[in-house]
């Protein structure tokens, strides 16, 4: 990885800080980019602990805002001239719905918009860059999820569930990545999406009722972070996976995604709203 740059949402804790710290490790530049500035900060001096001669950045951004993921995309164009690694990384579980200042349901807006956002921005970036690499860290919770949230994307109808509105988002990651590869054919970009695991990282705490209670409670046989992290990496920098595209990955190796996932219709039609909600992409 000695002379690529990457780019990780969700950066400054759990999986994302550990797919940061593996990257540099391996030479890569990583620019970390997370909300909070000491939460940042904070993670820029972890991996340093560790790798010492890490070449980091941190670039802030609050991925519950389009507007904060224009400015990240443009802060990151403004000072780098490539891109090897878009590592799709960041994820939301909330109990309760929550809308946000663009007046989407703030899961799908977190871990689908923002992601779909970022990365059509960056996408003349990445194809200039050579053989250059989309990851999207999805889950296994996407087989919860049903292709009837292609009608109800912001979560207004039948009663709000954190765990349901968390599997479409999980969906839409996969479909996402169906969609992209789709359109990279012909570049030397690849996209692939991946389970990481049961992880120990944080994840969930952020909720207010009964699942923060039941990740307290299963922590002790979760992964942690940094073995949670190993697919991500693997897809980020492994020459194994060199021009493999559009798959799911599950402890390294290609796995099998759910039939919903599978669909190319419910791949075009998320693209297509997608890109209404968000302006790019077309």
């Amino acid at each position: 990885m000695q002379e690529k740059v990457c780019l990780i949402t969700g950066a400054t804790s759990g999986l994302g800080l550990e797919s940061a710290r593996a990257l540099a490790s391996q030479g890569a530049t990583v620019v970390l980019s997370g909300r909070d500035k000491g939460r940042g900060e904070a993670a820029l001096a972890e991996v340093r602990r560790t790798v010492p001669n890490a070449k980091l950045d941190l670039m802030l951004a609050d991925l519950t805002s389009l507007t904060s993921v224009r400015k990240l995309a443009e802060d990151f164009q403004r000072k780098y001239s490539r891109l090897d690694v878009l590592l799709n990384n960041a994820g939301l579980i909330i109990d309760r719905r929550k809308v946000t200042p663009d007046g989407f349901e703030a899961t799908f807006a977190t871990n689908h918009l923002a992601h779909f956002l970022l990365t059509n921005l960056l996408l003349d970036l990445l194809k200039s860059s050579g053989a250059s690499r989309v990851v999207n860290v999805s889950s296994e919770a996407h087989r919860m999820g049903s292709l009837n949230f292609l009608d109800d994307l912001q979560a207004e109808r039948g009663g709000y569930s954190g765990t349901r509105a968390y599997g479409n988002s999980k969906l839409a990651n996969i479909l996402f990545t169906r969609g992209l590869k789709r359109r990279l054919e012909g570049t030397k970009v690849t996209t692939n999406s991946l389970h990481p695991g049961v992880v120990r990282s944080g994840f969930g705490l952020n909720s207010e009722g009964l699942f923060k209670h039941l990740v307290k409670l299963a922590a002790p046989f979760m992964l942690s972070a940094e073995d949670g992290a190993r697919t991500s990496v693997y897809l980020a920098a492994s020459p194994e996976v060199e021009g493999v595209s559009g798959r799911y990955f599950i402890k390294r190796k290609v796995a099998k995604e759910s039939k919903a996932a599978q669909s190319d219709e419910a791949a075009e039609k998320l693209w297509q709203k997608s890109t209404e909600l968000t302006g790019v992409g077309r």
